[in-house]
């Protein structure tokens, strides 16, 4: 028993900044052996399951102000990275400018969890559950590389983070949603989050989706169509084939046939223990068609 206590861990060092410029020399002084940590559940996650190596310091976000605000602007809903998933369920204004992303928040994880994980964290990890709402409202990442606070869309950040072009050091601030321009003009809206688990309830993703459009009921057309899917640790993507087959065109069960099949077959996915690349190409393509089917029937597109 004691040789195996002799070999425990040492608890990592924890800094706290209280600037991003602070936190960003931190990361870049120390390293590889650092991480930026804030609510700390997905990392905790990683750890336990062996997933992740604990690390030697972590940089403490939680003292730098105004991470943890959401405001609204004229033109941007802003919310800081370090606004928790529990504020963003409960947020009026993200409820009426984005309501997937905050349904996206409400699917995950528990009650409990979504107190401490925060937005920023979901993010960071190149494939959190919000990521695809994301996508379908044209958001845009904050990010701090040390000299400059620069705005991205999140599909392109995702393209930098998952090409490995994102630098270490560089830090999430926040994201921002156009606040105008999201009122539609007497069409019904679309906008739907979904997620499928392996059971109900708190458990990770195997395929998750969003949808946002506009659905004439007199023509029975679409426009403004938005599609994007993810699920487990893989990278959320857009659906651009499902897009253009919808963009512009009269509903329709053939059209319906032919998304699903466009989205079995350019859905970018991966197997793991629980379910097959091509399990998962087709649930994804049976979701975005029953929401489709569900959305437009109720808004007239029987």
């Amino acid at each position: 028993m004691g040789a195996i206590w002799s070999e425990k861990p040492a608890p990592p060092g924890v800094y706290q900044p209280r600037s991003l410029q602070e936190a960003w020399e931190l990361k870049t002084i120390l390293g590889e052996g650092a991480v930026y940590v804030s609510g700390g559940t997905l990392l905790r996650t990683q750890w336990e399951a062996g997933t992740a190596p604990l690390p030697r310091q972590m940089i403490d976000l939680r003292n730098i102000a105004g991470m943890g605000e959401i405001g609204l602007a004229e033109d941007y809903l802003t919310i800081g990275s370090l606004v928790s998933l529990s504020q963003c369920r409960e947020n009026r204004d993200l409820r009426e400018i984005a309501p997937a992303v905050q349904e996206a928040a409400r699917n995950i994880a528990a009650p409990a969890v979504r107190n401490l994980a925060t937005l920023g964290g979901n993010i960071s990890s190149g494939y959190g559950d919000i990521l695809p709402a994301l996508l379908v409202y044209d958001a845009e990442v904050a990010s701090f590389d040390g000299k400059f606070l620069s705005v991205q869309p999140v599909e392109a950040w995702l393209k930098r983070r998952w090409s490995g072009e994102k630098p270490a050091a560089e830090l999430l601030a926040g994201i921002r949603f156009p606040s105008a321009g999201h009122e539609h003009g007497g069409q019904s809206k679309l906008e739907i989050f979904r997620k499928v688990g392996r059971r109900d309830a708190f458990t990770a993703s195997l395929v998750t989706i969003a949808i946002t459009a506009s659905f004439d009921a007199s023509s029975r057309s679409l426009s403004g169509v938005r599609i994007a899917a993810g699920g487990g640790t893989g990278r959320p993507q857009r659906l651009p084939a499902a897009e253009a087959l919808l963009e512009g065109a009269v509903y329709s069960d053939s059209l319906m046939a032919a998304v699903y099949e466009a989205v079995e077959n350019s859905f970018d996915t991966y197997s793991d223990p629980f379910a097959t690349e091509a399990y998962k190409r087709k649930t994804a393509g049976n979701l975005i068609v029953s929401e489709l089917w569900k959305g437009l029937k109720a808004g007239g597109g029987k």
